[in-house]
């Protein structure tokens, strides 16, 4: 299951449809996601029986989780996704278009999110992360994945910010690594080829300067902040240094700095355009 649509709904117990108002528009995606944003409180409560009935069947039937709990998060705070420190350097002008509110486009619904539903959102994480990490407990199988490309989430970025917010949810940081590793690829079925660092796998792999398990800020493309307390300077540090694909190198860095050059070029060229009408 990628996302959550139908987890929360298969708990009921109370009704069997949704608290939708009764002038409810779902082709309004405001709307739509804002009624989300109190599903899973209109769901069992955790710990109960139909919540751990419901783990049970799902761990019967081997069934992953994909929580992609990263592609939601501006609905529990717009603004710091829409600020978010990368996309100046890293999205182009006409992704960064397509974030902002607009009716004919899937994913650009803030158009009037308001603290309450953010307040909403919060609770519904909250819950919704107390199932995916009970399901991880009881053995289930949960997969890391972002769906970037959509609600202020930038590709890459987007991924390691969903390894931090599985950290949230109650995963140990080499859980947290687990599942973005081995549980892909077991999901895949090519857990013979990938998933790990063994004698006769791909070699698939990420060198960075630092501990990720101590701090996954440490693989976002920006870097991660830190004072230098013998030089009393702040220091961005961090960032994959390289990435090893299939036993091929490639320089990490150097090819975020091709991508920021890309979009500077699409920001200039945008820039003389509007100077030229």
């Amino acid at each position: 299951m990628e996302h959550w649509y139908g987890l929360p709904e298969a708990m009921f117990t109370d009704r069997t449809i949704q608290d939708y108002p009764a002038n409810y528009n779902y082709a309004d995606e405001q709307w739509r996601f804002g009624e989300a944003g109190t599903l899973w409180k209109q769901s069992a409560e955790r710990g109960s029986a139909t919540w751990q009935s419901t783990i049970d069947e799902l761990l019967s039937l081997n069934f992953t989780l994909v929580p992609t709990f990263t592609i939601y998060e501006a609905n529990r705070d717009v603004m710091r996704e829409r600020n978010a420190e990368w996309h100046d350097d890293f999205t182009l002008p006409a992704l960064m278009r397509f974030f902002e509110p607009d009716p004919r486009l899937h994913g650009s619904y803030h158009f009037d999110w308001t603290t309450g539903m953010e307040v909403a959102w919060r609770d519904n994480f909250r819950r919704w992360m107390s199932f995916v990490n009970d399901y991880k407990n009881a053995g289930g199988r949960v997969a890391a994945g972002s769906d970037s490309g959509f609600i202020y989430k930038l590709f890459g970025f987007g991924y390691i910010r969903e390894l931090e917010m599985l950290q949230e949810a109650g995963f140990h940081p080499l859980e947290v690594i687990q599942a973005a590793t081995r549980n892909g690829a077991e999901l895949l079925g090519m857990e013979d080829e990938i998933g790990a660092i063994s004698p006769g796998k791909r070699a698939d792999i990420v060198l960075v300067e630092g501990n990720p398990v101590s701090n996954f800020k440490l693989l976002y493309g920006t870097g991660h902040m830190k004072l230098n307390r013998e030089k009393g300077v702040i220091e961005r540090v961090g960032g994959v240094s390289y990435t090893v694909k299939d036993g091929v190198v490639y320089d990490a860095k150097a090819l975020l700095q091709d991508v920021r050059d890309m979009v500077a070029t699409a920001r200039e060229s945008e820039a003389t355009k509007e100077a030229a009408q």
